[in-house]
């Protein structure tokens, strides 16, 4: 008797959820009241919405004169059979990627007469039986955007309607067909975080051994001059060797017959050379710089000259001496002191007409040029870059087979310069007030400057070749910005930044492409 009574209401919740089954299936085949409905197609004139209770069996679905503006994600998947659509007339602006997943048997879409300007990258990647689209009466904008429909009408085996496009100004007027390649406008760059190293720094520089890229790091306040390795696994810098020392304010690599120096500056107790000890795996010292030539350091240049490998220090102490030094075979030793008393703070190799010249920035009077002499085999003064006082830093690099100078100035303005076959002309003044560093550098067609500076945002410039000028491109911060140096490995390209008075950064350089 008691299962009876139990069985019993069971059985009512049963046939009460059954029919509510049925008055569902019932409500879903019902026709909308703005639409008007045969047993294959349904035809909706001057809704708002688009209805969602449309019979899931119809082959043809038409959609005029609505107000509505946006066509969300998946609107038709539950109309499989679906083969005609028809979104005419309305007020649509946006359409989601996914609008239109599921309609695998769709011959025939038109979006015509709407106030669609752009259609999200592959929206009709599922129509896999499309025939035929028509796009007639938008008003495109045929900019990055719409990359992706350019290059799908020229593949598509689908008859689509002329695109014509209201905009940019350029293009107006014209059909999307008849638009020229993309790819220039659309590819730009930029410049990520990849990598932030908790300690502050002043100078860089990369070197590669045994297909192997590292990077050398001056790291005055903790007294170390770091070396990190990039880990092809975890895609990282990571640390590999540290020489210790005192106030380290340069580490050079120098490579020579399969051999690794490292000159390391220091602000006390003497400079000295580091040598890589492969069975140990780590750099030992090697020589000593004499301190009674090298008393304050402040860079450090490396470069060949007829086969012959040399360096400079450049001493920017009054009582100091700029001096090069030459590889014998067995060492490295003073092979020429340049000038006393003028504090150079930088030292650059430009190959000028295809010959060697050594730049010199100073505190105390302008950049000094010097050429070498092939018949002394030294350098000799050739002559100086007028009206520039006060430059920090002259680094160079080329463009077009053109060379340039970039010219670091803390007070003023920084220059860009262009050799024009007899001296060197301005084409470019960067406010640049609290400048300590204008650095150059490119990855593969691109050419950049990152300018640092102690009293506002780091900036980087990109050159523009139609402007031939150099236009801002990327404001970044950093504390007391000293140096920029770009490093490349696994194809992947980073801009190293370091801090006198913060952490030191690692910057990835990315492709962006704006049609996505």
């Amino acid at each position: 008797m008691r299962m009876a009574l139990m069985k019993e209401p069971l059985l009512f919740f049963m046939l009460l959820g059954c029919m509510h089954h049925t008055a569902q299936l019932k409500k879903s085949t019902r026709c909308p009241s703005t639409c008007s409905c045969t047993k294959e197609s349904v035809i909706c004139v001057g809704s708002s919405w688009i209805p969602r209770t449309i019979p899931s069996d119809i082959s043809s679905l038409s959609l005029v004169n609505g107000t509505f503006s946006e066509i969300k994600d998946r609107m038709f998947s539950h109309l499989p059979s679906l083969q005609l659509l028809f979104i005419e007339g309305n007020k649509i602006e946006t359409i989601s990627r996914h609008a239109f997943r599921g309609l695998r048997d769709l011959t025939h879409l038109s979006l015509a007469n709407n106030h669609i300007k752009t259609l999200p990258r592959d929206i009709f990647s599922d129509l896999e039986s499309l025939i035929e689209l028509d796009l007639r009466g938008n008003m495109f904008e045929c900019d990055c955007k719409a990359k992706w429909l350019f290059s799908w009408l020229k593949m598509t085996n689908s008859t689509v309607s002329d695109v014509v496009c209201v905009g940019p100004p350029e293009y107006q007027g014209k059909k999307l067909n008849d638009v020229t390649s993309f790819d220039s406008e659309c590819i730009t760059t930029d410049f990520v975080v990849h990598q932030i190293l908790a300690y502050q720094s002043v100078s860089m520089d990369t070197f590669q051994y045994k297909n192997d890229v590292f990077v050398s790091i001056a790291q005055p306040s903790m007294e170390n001059c770091m070396i990190l390795e990039w880990d092809h696994i975890e895609m990282n810098f990571r640390s590999y060797d540290n020489i210790t020392g005192q106030s380290i304010v340069g580490c050079k690599a120098i490579l020579i017959d399969d051999q690794v120096f490292m000159v390391v500056a220091q602000l006390f107790g003497g400079s000295h050379i580091y040598k890589y000890d492969e069975s140990w795996a780590k750099f030992t010292k090697f020589q000593d710089i004499e301190v009674s030539r090298i008393s304050k350091p402040n860079d450090i240049e490396l470069f060949q000259i007829e086969g012959e490998t040399f360096f400079v220090i450049a001493d920017s102490s009054k009582a100091g001496l700029t001096t090069v030094y030459k590889w014998n075979g067995k060492g490295f030793y003073s092979y020429q002191s340049l000038h006393e008393w003028f504090r150079d703070t930088d030292a650059e190799l430009v190959e000028i007409d295809d010959k060697p010249h050594l730049v010199l920035s100073s505190r105390s009077q302008v950049p000094l040029i010097l050429q070498w002499n092939k018949i002394t085999k030294k350098f000799t003064p050739h002559s100086d870059i007028p009206n520039m006082e006060d430059v920090l830093a002259v680094k160079s690099f080329k463009m077009k087979d053109e060379l340039y100078i970039a010219l670091t100035r803390f007070i003023g303005d920084s220059k860009i310069m262009r050799w024009n076959g007899k001296l060197f002309v301005e084409i470019q003044a960067l406010p640049s007030r609290g400048a300590m560093a204008l650095q150059p550098f490119n990855f593969k067609d691109r050419h950049y400057l990152a300018l640092g500076s102690d009293y506002t945002f780091s900036q980087i410039y990109q050159w523009d070749p139609e402007k031939k000028t150099f236009e801002k491109f990327k404001e970044i911060y950093i504390q007391a910005p000293r140096s920029f140096t770009a490093v490349s490995t696994d194809r992947r390209d980073f801009v190293f930044a370091s801090s006198f008075k913060g952490n030191t950064q690692i910057f990835e350089h990315v492709i962006v492409d704006l049609s996505l």
